[in-house]
Formats: structure tokens, C-alpha cells, sequence
């Protein structure tokens, strides 16, 4: 009984032992993903939803990156400070948010930068003190430039056209307006023909009224340019409801699911408006070259942004994408579903 009872303690000094030797062994370490938030003004969003598709993509082609996609239930500068300084307890390593206020979310996202999260904003900009890059879709020149190609090739290049805006006191709407009557100087355009200028001041029904009023005034318009999303749709009911369709082109900027039956009606041939897919893949691709130290904030400065390839830091920090993408019949219902 007592050799038996010596054999059972030696088993299990054995075994107590062979565990402490486990416990030593170290295990192989797992690569650490990197997190990166994208914060947006609101969720529910169809252009914000279509944002998070692009930055999925760009996780899956970087590798071992991590989205967190997330925002307020309404668009509010407050439920972004909060999501936010939940988002700096949770140590990611860069937030990509398109802000509700370029100036209130100063404060927190400066608190991230301070804790050594890279802070990148689209879509709405930040101000320069509370991020890294900001990542424009576009910029005024190739916002305006765009709108008289789309509608230089409506017209063969040739005819009278009109624009159809949002209130003249419109920062945004004016500088395009100002880009595009420079465009017009440029002797490949020589022989459109801007004739009026008009305001519906963002709201539908008068910006059916101004539309039908250019309809009627100018019997020679070729074109009517609207650089808002809501003249665009107010002007394509007009073209149609005055039995103008084919022979009155209607483009500019706006929604495809809103624009999605005027193309197929043939009131508009081709729109734009920025593609929230490319905006969403290009940030997360962007926060991920701060990260890990590829990209460096100084002016002039590179910044990759995968497939859609490089875009450069002006003094600002900002940077703008690309010229703005183009609908049509071909692809404005895809988008339709998005946003």
C-alpha cells in the first residue's frame, strides 16, 4: 500500500511539474489588427452605407484591418463627441469621420491625436486643428469643369445653355458657377452659349418655376445645368412636362436614386455627383498609410490611396479625390439602391 501511494505522489509531481513547463512554453503571437472607426453624421444613411462598402474593401486589400463602422443616430455634433471619446477608450488606431460640425468636434478629436490615433476627415470636413488629412471628393475646378464637359458633349459642343442654382448666396454653388463661366472662355467651348443664370434657392417648387421660366424665355436652350441636387430633379420634371425630352438636355450634380427615372425618361442622359464608395475606400486607405507611417503630413506630400492611386496634401492638410463620377444609364440604377 505504501509502494502504491509513492508510485500516485511521483505520477503527480510529474504531471505538476510538466505543467509548470507548459506554463513557460510561450504561445506564437497573433498579428494585431489595426482598428480603424469610421465615423459618419448619421446611420441609416444610403451614401454613408455605401461608404462603408469602400472602406470594407479597402480592409480586405490592406490586411489585417479592422472597421468600425459606426455614428449618431441623428446627425448631431454631440453624438459624434461621444461616440468619439468612446472610440479613444477603446485605443483604436485611427478614426476616419465625416463631421456635423467642422468646429465641435475640435476638442475630442484633438484628445484622439493626443493619444496617438490618427484622426482623417471626409466628405465634411474638420477644422485644420483637429485632424491629420482632410479628404475632399473633389474640388471646385474639377466640380465645374465636369459640369460643361457633361454638357459640351449633350450639345456636340455647340448651342445655348443655362444654369439653374441653388441661392445666390450660395458660397459652394457660386464658386462652381465661377469655374464653369472660366471653363466656357476655353476655346474648345467657344460655341456653347451661357444665356441666363438663375436661383431657385434649393427649394423645389421655385426651382421648377425658374426652369419652366428658361424653357419659355430662351426658345433656342440646348441645356440646362443644375449644380444641386435639388434643381437638377426640379429641372428634369420641367423638360418633360413641357414635352422638351431629346430635345433639352438636362445635368449637373445629383442623387441617383433620385435621378434614376429622369435618365430613364431621357430628360438627362448623364449626371454627377461624388461616388461614396471610392470616398469611403480612399480615407480608410489613407488613415491606414498615418498609421503605419507611410504617409507624412507636410504640404506637398503624397498619400497613397490604392487603386484610385495617389492624391496630394496642399498646405491645409486637404486633398481632393478626383473629379466627380458620372451617372448614367448604365450604371445610375446600381446606385440608385444605395443612396
Amino acid at each position: 500500500m505504501k509502494k502504491i501511494k509513492k508510485i500516485l505522489l511521483a505520477a503527480a509531481a510529474v504531471g505538476i511539474l510538466a505543467g509548470l513547463a507548459g506554463c513557460g512554453e510561450k504561445k506564437p503571437e497573433q498579428p494585431q489588427q489595426t482598428k480603424i472607426a469610421m465615423v459618419v453624421k448619421s446611420l441609416g444613411n444610403g451614401f454613408f452605407d455605401a461608404a462603408h462598402t469602400g472602406a470594407k474593401e479597402a480592409a480586405s486589400q490592406l490586411g489585417g484591418v479592422e472597421v468600425i463602422y459606426t455614428g449618431p443616430t441623428t446627425p448631431s455634433a454631440e453624438g459624434q463627441i461621444e461616440i468619439i471619446n468612446s472610440l479613444i477608450s477603446q485605443k483604436v488606431d485611427a478614426i476616419v469621420v465625416s463631421a456635423n460640425d467642422p468646429n465641435a468636434l475640435v476638442p475630442i478629436t484633438k484628445k484622439a491625436m493626443q493619444r496617438g490615433i490618427k484622426v482623417i476627415a471626409f466628405d465634411s470636413g474638420l477644422a485644420p486643428g483637429g485632424r491629420q488629412m482632410q479628404l475632399n471628393p473633389s474640388n471646385p475646378e474639377m466640380i465645374g469643369e465636369k459640369q460643361i464637359q457633361m454638357a459640351a458633349k449633350e450639345l456636340g459642343g455647340k448651342g445655348e445653355l443655362a444654369i439653374l442654382s441653388a441661392s445666390a448666396q450660395a458660397t459652394n454653388q457660386n464658386i462652381w458657377i465661377g469655374v464653369m463661366k472660366k471653363t466656357l472662355e476655353k476655346p474648345e467651348y467657344k460655341d456653347l452659349k451661357l444665356v441666363a443664370t438663375v436661383y431657385g434657392d434649393d427649394q423645389s417648387d421655385k426651382s421648377y418655376r425658374e426652369a419652366i421660366g428658361l424653357l419659355r424665355s430662351h426658345p433656342n436652350l440646348k441645356a440646362i445645368i443644375a449644380p444641386t441636387t435639388v434643381g437638377i430633379v426640379a429641372a428634369s420634371k420641367a423638360v418633360a412636362d413641357e414635352g422638351l425630352v431629346g430635345k433639352v438636355f438636362v445635368t449637373g450634380l445629383g442623387l441617383p436614386s433620385e435621378m434614376a427615372g429622369h435618365v430613364k425618361s431621357g430628360a438627362v442622359r448623364e449626371f454627377a455627383i461624388w461616388n461614396p464608395i471610392d470616398l469611403g475606400y480612399a480615407a480608410t486607405y489613407a488613415a491606414h498609410q498615418f498609421v503605419t507611417g507611410k504617409a507624412k503630413l507636410e504640404p506637398g506630400a503624397s498619400v497613397s490611396v490604392g487603386r484610385l492611386g495617389n492624391v496630394t496634401l496642399d498646405a491645409n492638410g486637404e486633398a481632393a479625390l478626383g473629379p466627380p463620377f458620372t451617372y448614367n444609364a448604365e450604371n445610375v440604377e446600381q446606385f440608385a439602391k444605395l443612396f
